[in-house]
């Protein structure tokens, strides 16, 4: 018996699959597959025939041909005739029911097991009983039916038959286009339910999305295609395509047939649509009526989704003619309603083989009746009007108004639009010098405020490469490429951008003022050393030259030094930033000044003040159309979220976000930084110590130091309790350099407790007192609560074991100013060493605060800190929190068990688990055996398993 055989390159479509692999393992089920023509229909079914373990013999096809005329029953009968081995197997004439006899004559291959006719009665009931009564006999089967839109009118009764009513061990699988049935009516009738009992239902198959386009694309182009190609490569397929995978087989096949490419994406994007797109679009425009394909046509031109009235005029058609005409093609899914009223097609690269079909000389009309109409709108959309005059050919009528377009959408706040204007525009041999700098810096403009780095950079340098620049233009432009992979996209190799655009913008004292504002902002390498001095030269250069908008940039930068140094003097200054500027670099500058401030005041412990000024950037961000620095604001946001304590759902939240800003570097920091705080916090060290890696390889390339000592903390404090001090100072001491070298040390409060721990490790005692004496001379006068209160758990770390009545106090000092500033993970910290320091001389005390951290730690989730906290309180002879008597949990796990399960759910193995939950190797193998005996499944379905409850 030969099982049926998986799709090769099969991706994707996991729900869809999990639901026909239930219903076909649930026999009688009964479902409807509806998807569009090459969108995957049969594959999905094929492949969960596989998955469902269905022998090949047992699955019964018939296939719908569009024919005119089409044989009564054929589909059903064609599936049946291929069952004579089955019958051969299993059955005689005598074991068959009397009623198959009705099907001799219509299956002659089957007559050595079908029993002789009964004559009389209806003919067509007969037929309809003995398929029924056949397909009962054979039992375990599927009868797949293919393409039931081209069903005749006997075969759609014969399964809605077989639909309501069943037969016991069988599954009907009907595949269909929707589009393509009598009136776009479902397959089986508006009268037909399924059944009670009976499982399945329809499944609805749409294209492939982005992530699966770049997995199909991935395993079609082979191991030796970089990833990065492959993404290039399945982006434009999935834009050529639209997702269907039988043009995606075809586009990619022709494409590797052609290699080798110099450019892969350029030879992909220039290669002809594929032939089998064609063949499709013609069938399915051939079955419209004239005035339908009139329509469509013109909705082809328009491009856009247009109303009635537009289609209407270029059409030339009566409004009635084209509202009948809609329907049809909506009927016919060509065309959809993507706003109210709005009509467009489904599919871009559908609409472009539409439009390639219109004969030149009648498609330049279309466009020419199409300029006429929209010229009529108020405003006229320029944009959609310099497209049609570009279609047309009218190249300098199209970068006139182009550039115009450019310049509305820009005002109305839509870079979107206007961005792909000016990169058209830029891309013309014979645009006038003029209108390519105002082209040009336009475009930087955008670049400037948009969240993509990417793709933002890339454009950037496109533009500074053309030597038809002139050199301050140039300049200009080079300093907003600088100025984005510095600042947004965390690189301070531009600075070296920077510093070659200041010399550019030599005639233009602001401009050059502004380069070096900006340069003032770095901290690595010894620049932080001369920030005083390139502002004092951007100050001068504004006297020369004054300028509002270098101006407010020049103040932000001033706003941003003052909250690195924990000044205590800014909380006034930043008051008086102008909210209501009618200028918008002047608002972006504020918007800047608000996110710096807010940022910075997370590492120096305003956590309050942050939030407030955070969510108050990201608003002004938003109003002002700043895409990366809202959002900035936002993953700053998220930060405080976690260092707040609301841990539930953070992983998801930073998740998303990382989704929808895949190519936004400090996001992936973030999230990287905060992720590996979590896996620490919950015993999932290996993981904890990947993501601290990556955030280190970030703060190494960013010119301000904070995201690389927050990194070393991290990385270091794993470091010292899994591998010793001697592999902790490797990490931290290098980092506690920087630190120095930037005197970042209001911003110290992650790196400063485990410096002086591991200091202490290696045995460098006096180290570690000089290292807190030094913080605490550094912080004097310095408004920075959370420098201050690492400095007091540093300084209790420093005295433990030697005085340990001032280490107690310097622990509880830390604890309450944690407290007061918001952040209960830190101040657990704090807790939990107080107690150990009182364990000695007030064991009740010890044993009470002890307790406190513990809940806390479990209430975050931080599992391995809770263990932690338990194992301590054995080691310290504190006892057991008073307990009404051990309970007994039945099958329920217990709260030991319960973390465990957690651990195992997150792929730890049982010796992470011990190192997590301090246990002894055996009592975690118990603990494990425990929990999957509990839970009933094994090791790879425990996530699951919790996750249901």
């Amino acid at each position: 018996m030969e099982r049926s055989s998986a799709v090769p390159g099969f991706v994707g479509r996991r729900r869809e699959l999990a639901r026909l692999v239930r219903a076909l393992k649930a026999a009688p089920s009964v479902v409807l597959v509806e998807g569009e023509a090459g969108v995957g229909k049969s594959a999905l079914v094929r492949q969960a025939l596989a998955e469902a373990g269905m022998a090949s013999d047992r699955v019964l096809t018939g296939h719908c041909h569009p024919l005119a005329d089409p044989t009564p029953y054929g589909p059903a009968l064609d599936a049946l005739r291929c069952c004579g081995a089955l019958l051969a197997e299993t059955a005689d004439a005598n074991d068959l029911p009397p009623s198959t006899g009705a099907l001799r004559s219509w299956l002659p291959d089957l007559g050595p097991w079908l029993p002789e006719a009964i004559e009389g009665g209806d003919e067509r009931y007969r037929l309809v009983q003995g398929v029924r009564a056949l397909l009962g006999a054979l039992g375990g089967v599927v009868l797949l039916i293919e393409d039931a839109q081209w069903a005749d009118r006997q075969s759609r009764d014969l399964l809605l038959l077989l639909a309501r009513d069943p037969v016991p061990g069988v599954s009907l699988v009907v595949t269909y286009r929707a589009e393509e049935t009598e009136a776009g009516a479902p397959v089986l009738g508006v009268a037909y339910r399924c059944p009670p009992g009976v499982s399945g239902g329809l499944v609805q198959v749409g294209p492939l999305n982005e992530e699966e386009v770049r997995e199909f694309t991935g395993r079609g182009c082979g191991a030796g295609v970089p990833p990065e190609v492959v993404s290039e490569v399945a982006a434009v397929l999935g834009e050529r395509s639209g997702g269907v995978p039988a043009v995606l087989v075809e586009d990619l096949a022709a494409w590797r047939d052609s290699s080798p490419h110099p450019d892969p994406v350029e030879a992909l994007t220039a290669a002809e649509l594929p032939r089998g797109l064609w063949d499709a679009v013609a069938e399915r425009l051939a079955a419209l009526g004239p005035d339908a394909l009139a329509v469509v046509e013109t909705v082809a031109v328009l491009e856009e989704p247009s109303g009635e009235q537009v289609i209407a005029e270029v059409a030339q058609l009566s409004a009635e003619r084209v509202a009948a005409a809609l329907v049809e093609a909506l009927r016919a899914r060509v065309l959809a309603e993507p706003t109210a009223a709005r009509y467009a097609f489904r599919e871009e690269p559908v609409r472009q083989v539409a439009y390639r079909r219109i004969p030149g000389p009648v498609r330049s009309r279309m466009h020419q009746r199409a300029i006429a109409a929209l010229q009529g709108h108020q405003p006229p959309p320029l944009a959609r009007i310099a497209a049609h005059m570009r279609a047309l050919g009218d190249r300098q009528a199209w970068q006139q108004l182009a550039e115009t377009a450019a310049e509305q959408a820009a005002e109305q706040g839509d870079p979107v639009a206007a961005g792909p204007l000016l990169r058209e525009l830029l891309a013309e041999s014979d645009l006038a010098p003029d209108r390519r700098v105002r082209a040009a810096r336009a475009l930087s403009a955008i670049a400037a405020n948009a969240a993509d780095d990417t793709a933002g950079t890339a454009v950037l340098a496109s533009i500074i490469a053309d030597p038809r620049l002139p050199v301050a233009d140039r300049g200009e432009i080079r300093l907003t490429l600088g100025l984005r992979m510095a600042v947004q996209g965390g690189d301070r190799a531009g600075f070296a951008q920077i510093e070659r655009a200041a010399d550019e913008l030599a005639e233009r004292p602001a401009r050059a003022a502004r380069a070096l504002v900006a340069l003032a902002m770095n901290e690595r390498d010894g620049a932080g050393a001369a920030a005083r001095e390139r502002m004092a030269k951007a100050a001068a250069a504004l006297e020369i030259e004054p300028d509002e908008e270098v101006t407010a940039a020049y103040r932000a930068t001033l706003l941003t030094f003052q909250a690195r140094e924990g000044d205590p003097e800014l909380w006034p200054e930043l008051d008086r930033l102008p909210r209501d500027a009618t200028n918008p670099e002047v608002v972006r500058q504020t918007a800047r000044a608000l996110y710096n401030v807010g940022d910075i005041a997370l590492d120096t412990g305003h956590d309050q003040r942050a939030g407030r000024l955070l969510a108050e950037s990201r608003a002004l961000a938003r109003q002002a159309a700043i895409a990366y620095l809202e959002i900035y604001s936002r993953i700053a946001l998220l930060r405080l979220e976690g260092l707040s304590g609301h841990w539930q759902g953070l992983e998801e939240r930073f998740a998303a976000l990382g989704t929808e800003f895949p190519d936004v570097a400090m996001a992936s920091a973030e999230r990287a930084m905060m992720l590996g705080r979590l896996a620490a916090a919950r015993g999932r060290l290996a993981v904890a110590r990947a993501e601290f890696v990556s955030a280190a390889r970030y703060g190494e390339r960013e010119s301000q130091v904070t995201a690389a000592l927050r990194a070393a903390a991290g990385l270091g404090s794993l470091e010292l309790a899994e591998r010793g001090g001697e592999a902790a100072a490797a990490v931290v001491m290098p980092a506690l350099a920087t630190l120095r070298q930037a005197g970042a040390w209001a911003r110290s409060a992650e790196l400063l407790p485990v410096a002086v721990e591991t200091a202490q490790a290696v045995g460098e005692t006096d180290a570690a007192r000089h290292l807190v004496e030094e913080a605490g001379e550094a912080l004097g006068g310095v408004d920075a609560p959370a420098a201050h209160a690492a400095l007091e758990m540093a300084r209790g770390h420093l005295l433990d074991g030697v005085d340990g009545r001032g280490a107690g106090e310097a622990f509880r000092r830390s604890r309450d100013a944690w407290r007061t500033i918001g952040r209960p993970y830190e101040s657990a910290r704090a807790e939990e060493w107080l107690a150990r320091t009182l364990a000695e001389t007030d064991a009740q005390s010890a044993a009470e605060r002890l307790a406190s951290a513990e809940a806390t730690f479990s209430t975050l989730g931080a599992t391995s800190d809770a263990a932690r906290c338990q194992h301590v309180r054995r080691d310290l002879g504190l006892g057991r929190e008073a307990s009404p008597g051990r309970r007994g949990y039945g099958e329920a796990l217990s709260p030991r068990e319960r973390q465990v399960a957690e651990l195992v759910g997150q792929g730890v193995g049982n010796q992470g688990i011990a190192q997590a939950l301090f246990l002894s190797p055996r009592t975690v193998e118990h603990h494990v055996a425990s929990v999957l005996r509990k839970l009933g499944v094994g090791r790879k379905e425990v996530a699951r398993a919790l996750a249901e409850g």
